[in-house]
């Protein structure tokens, strides 16, 4: 099966193919890095030649909310044309858990946006909604910080490794369309004020970690539930503290 990954040379995409290809699958990595943009659309009815599938998990450069929003909004309706024109038969985009409870966040607004295109485009589709990754929790920590401090909301937290989260696209991928949208989560739940004081903590980080109720989280403050997911998602096996040693060990 041929299945076109876009973004396919990034954190998630480049773990994708990797699996996909052991799997035996032919498997393209589509980046403007590789000659295939989808602002632009340059390369992209060449790439889609010939493939079943098409995995949209690339992501904006810029989270300025204009940006975001015209980035995903643009690349999703070129990629989309380009998919009806070459015939593709299942669209599957990586989205985030909890975007329809925070549509004043930016971010999260654009990818709303992105999946009601998707619904619409009459394209068999599967919409996999995840929690945030455990690469990115530094980052968190530091767009939260101000000083030497650390403010964060005692909201439920769910993290998952980016291993899993390309193992979870992978089986939506080669499976039949969901037309609709699955969730996938870490093992554990946690008070995100708790785990990132335990996580400055493992990494020897000297911030100290403040609890906040009216802490953003990338410019919006998130609900008990805002960033977990409902009852019946899919749930990794990697557990934040055992994929921190196997970084540090490798």
């Amino acid at each position: 099966m041929k299945i076109v990954v876009i973004g396919g040379t990034g954190l998630i995409g480049s773990k994708l193919v990797a699996k996909l290809r052991e799997h035996g699958h032919e498997a393209v990595a589509a980046a403007p890095s590789t000659g295939v943009n989808t602002l632009t659309g340059k390369g992209l009815a060449e790439v889609l030649a010939g493939a079943q599938v098409v995995v949209d998990v690339s992501n904006s450069p810029s989270f300025e909310p204009a940006a975001v929003m015209e980035f995903f909004q643009t690349s999703t309706r070129n990629l989309l044309a380009a998919e009806a024109a070459a015939k593709v038969g299942h669209h599957v985009a990586l989205s985030v858990v909890g975007t329809a409870r925070m549509p004043e966040n930016g971010y999260f607004r654009a990818k709303i946006a992105q999946e009601d295109l998707i619904e619409k485009s009459g394209i068999p589709f599967s919409l996999v909604h995840s929690t945030q990754f455990f690469e990115f929790v530094r980052g968190i920590a530091d767009a939260t910080t101000d000083g030497d401090t650390v403010r964060i909301g005692p909201v439920l937290f769910q993290p998952i490794a980016g291993e899993e989260v390309a193992q979870a696209v992978g089986r939506v991928a080669v499976g039949a369309p969901l037309n609709g949208r699955t969730e996938i989560a870490g093992p554990e739940r946690f008070r995100m004020d708790e785990f990132f004081r335990d996580a400055l903590a493992a990494w020897g980080d000297p911030r100290t970690v403040v609890t906040d109720s009216q802490a953003r989280y990338y410019g919006s403050v998130p609900g008990e539930r805002t960033l977990v997911p409902d009852d019946g998602a899919a749930l990794g096996r990697i557990r934040y503290r055992d994929w921190l040693g196997q970084s540090a060990a490798t």
